[in-house]
């Protein structure tokens, strides 16, 4: 069997802990202006107990934060803690592997899901579950470390909890694809969606303005690009062909590192990377760090099974090229000189391949998934040693029955593609959903299922005044507003008030409630929720005083074409007024107290706790700490303080001789596994059967100790 994924098993961990870190730091640098006490949407109205139980509430609502009036701490001071644990865990994990532990990975998710449960729209994204789900699934994945705090070996089941995370990244793909053709967006279909994305998504790049000048062709044969990678592709995760699953790999790398470049979509195509690494093996990885063992001697003539190898490999990519050139009508105009594409297909036959296809690619997931537990099976045999294959055995029928209850209650929310086939699910299997959907165990995904701002980018731009004459724009730190300021870079930072400041503008006002409470706020000159608008107080033109009165204005945005300049500067955007968003309003307003009203959001605030314990005082301290700093800029210090870590630790291995950590030798027969049955275990073999026929000092390196890690046997 090949060599055991162990170091793509460690890419996963170190990314899913470097999402948990962005996800963590950059909420809670948002947490007081968005939850906190005079915050837009106070934490505390997610946290009425109403007379029950602590055990009730937490099957109600599974949150840590219940705990929080135990601990002596508000609520909202309880979310920070929970932030700030968390954003330690993630950062010692992304340091050091030995904190890549399913204990500490199960602390993260844990927080993250007791500040989603309270989150309300300002956490419902389809990145949040995606980074719950994919947390959870880190906690099968992750070995139990802290109590060896040395590398260990591939455990016989690991195979079957990592399957998982392929799963996962094949129905987020996949589902992604497929909804932009089932919403029947004209867009999609008249492949021109990209011709407005690039201006109309929540925050662009730079780079965004330079890719909407690219030619209509090429923007639709980018649509057919992302529709071969997005529903295509992902079926050869499968492919039983070692190249075909890079060549996957490499399409939704290249996929996400475009979006990243033109988008500022916080960590979430980092994170779909991340996932992308279940796609790996461990020789791939070895190559990339220059420690490939693998000998590539030509041979004449080739096996026979190589050769059907390239053979079925040459096949899959010509079936592709077929697939597209058929259903978007891939054809070369030579008087043009440009490569013409089309739909070449309907609704209705979409739909009927679709329901065609879903209960099979369920069958396909189910047979890869019983692959990997019957060579998880045989591994578990192949150990050596009574007591130690049971153990093995026992671990391998808890792993594999948890893959299966996971890959179960996953198509509930994957065959919601198709609801004809969704309704053909085994009725236990919905019950099963039903039962643990709270927790964001599996979901399901979509993304950018229609195409908005389809002439014109909706923006809402405020406005405040003393005299109700003289208005002055509010200009927000990352969306568009001034006309003349250059899209920002913001990822892996997501400014939430920001995101919805643009759904706000896709509908009424009164399809935003929190709206009313962000203006009332403003009126208010609440600093938690201007530090959201601008974190620099001379950008804020009501800094000194509060404004009087507020309204917002609703204008359309478009990129300005390559030619077009402003008085003595380069425009990056041209607007025109569309109508008012929001009336004018002040404090004590009529209208604005009766929005306040009918949407719970004038409830009166209890008073502010003072800081009188240590606790509540340390949280006080290092939030004051925090006021001045930018959150893109502190998320890239820790990313870049953790590659210098990095970058030091290998530097120093290698200057002291050391080698780098390798795979422990493990039993003679079947794949090398854990004598001790998995390190989840905390079983540390005896010594004398490390130092055993003088493998100790070999042995010893293998566990990245290098020299001084070895004794002499007297």
């Amino acid at each position: 069997m090949a060599e055991p994924p162990r170091r793509p098993r460690e890419l996963f961990l170190a990314g899913l802990a470097a999402a948990y870190l962005a996800a963590f730091v950059s909420l809670y640098l948002q947490l007081p202006g968005l939850y906190g006490h005079d915050g837009i949407l106070p934490v505390r109205r997610a946290l009425r107990p109403g007379g029950r139980g602590l055990r009730a509430l937490l099957g109600a609502e599974p949150t840590l934060l219940w705990l929080s009036p135990r601990a002596g701490l508000a609520a909202e001071r309880g979310a920070e803690l929970l932030c700030l644990l968390g954003a330690a865990a993630a950062l010692g994990a992304l340091l050091s592997a030995a904190l890549r532990d399913c204990v500490l990975l199960a602390a993260m998710h844990a927080a993250y899901l007791s500040l989603y449960q309270v989150g309300q729209v300002f956490l419902y994204f389809q990145w949040d579950s995606l980074l719950l789900e994919a947390g959870f699934l880190g906690v099968l994945v992750a070995p139990l470390r802290l109590f060896r705090w040395r590398s260990a070996a591939w455990r016989a089941h690991d195979g079957v909890t990592f399957w998982l995370v392929r799963w996962l990244l094949f129905r987020l793909m996949f589902a992604s694809g497929v909804v932009k053709l089932t919403s029947r967006c004209p867009t999609w279909w008249g492949l021109t969606a990209l011709t407005y994305h690039y201006e109309t998504q929540c925050i662009p790049t730079p780079a965004a303005w330079f890719a909407h000048q690219l030619p209509v062709w090429f923007q639709k044969l980018s649509v057919v690009a992302t529709y071969v990678i997005e529903i295509a592709v992902p079926l050869l995760f499968f492919a039983p062909i070692r190249r075909l699953r890079l060549f996957a790999f490499y399409c939704q790398v290249l996929l996400q590192v475009l979006i990243i470049l033109t988008g500022n979509y916080n960590f979430f195509n980092a994170l779909t990377i991340v996932l992308a690494f279940s796609l790996l093996d461990e020789e791939h990885v070895a190559y990339w760090l220059g420690r490939s063992k693998k000998k590539h001697a030509s041979s004449w003539p080739p096996s026979l099974l190589a050769f059907l190898s390239t053979l079925l490999e040459l096949a899959a990519y010509a079936l592709l090229l077929y697939w597209s050139v058929q259903h978007f009508g891939l054809e070369i105009d030579w008087e043009k000189k440009v490569l013409e594409s089309k739909v070449a297909f309907t609704y209705h036959e979409f739909t009927q391949w679709l329901r065609t296809v879903t209960l099979p690619l369920v069958g396909v997931g189910f047979l890869s998934l019983s692959w990997e537990i019957l060579s998880a099976l045989y591994r578990c045999i192949s150990v050596r040693g009574c007591f130690w294959k049971l153990w093995a055995l026992l671990q391998w029928a808890v792993f594999a029955t948890a893959a299966v209850g996971v890959f179960a209650v996953s198509l509930v929310p994957f065959t919601y593609i198709d609801y004809e086939s969704n309704g053909k699910l085994w009725p236990g299997i919905h019950h099963m959903f039903n039962a643990v959907e709270r927790f964001q165990v599996v979901n399901s995904y979509g993304l950018f299922r229609r195409m908005t701002g389809v002439g014109g980018r909706p923006e809402v731009v405020l406005e405040g005044s003393y005299d109700k004459q003289t208005w002055t724009e509010i200009e927000f730190m990352y969306k568009p507003g001034n006309v003349s300021v250059a899209p920002p870079l913001v990822a892996p930072h997501q400014p939430r008030l920001d995101w919805q400041m643009w759904f706000a503008a896709l509908g009424h006002h009164s399809s935003s409630p929190w709206f009313a409470s962000f203006v009332y706020r403003l009126l208010q000159g609440k600093k938690d929720v201007i530090r959201l608008v601008q974190l620099d107080e001379a950008k804020y033109p009501f800094s000194a005083q509060p404004p009087t009165y507020i309204r917002a204005q609703l204008y359309k945005y478009w990129f300005t074409g390559s030619a077009e300049t402003g008085e003595g500067a380069t425009r990056w955007w041209r607007r025109q007024h569309v109508q008012e968003f929001f009336p004018t309003v002040s404090l004590g307003d009529p209208t604005l107290e009766n929005l306040l009203a009918q949407h719970g959001l004038k409830d009166k605030a209890p008073p502010k706790r003072p800081a009188t314990t240590f606790l509540p005082w340390l949280l006080e301290s290092i939030r004051r700490l925090s006021l001045p700093l930018s959150a893109p800029a502190v998320l890239w210090s820790l990313y870049l303080g953790a590659a210098s870590a990095a970058l030091l630790r290998a530097l120093g291995r290698r200057h002291r001789g050391g080698a780098p950590p390798a795979r422990h030798k493990g039993p003679k027969r079947g794949d090398p596994v854990d004598r001790g049955g998995g390190e989840k275990n905390g079983q540390v073999r005896r010594k004398e059967e490390r130092e055993e026929k003088g493998e100790g000092r070999a042995r010893g390196a293998a566990d990245g100790e290098g020299p001084r890690g070895t004794k002499k046997k007297k």
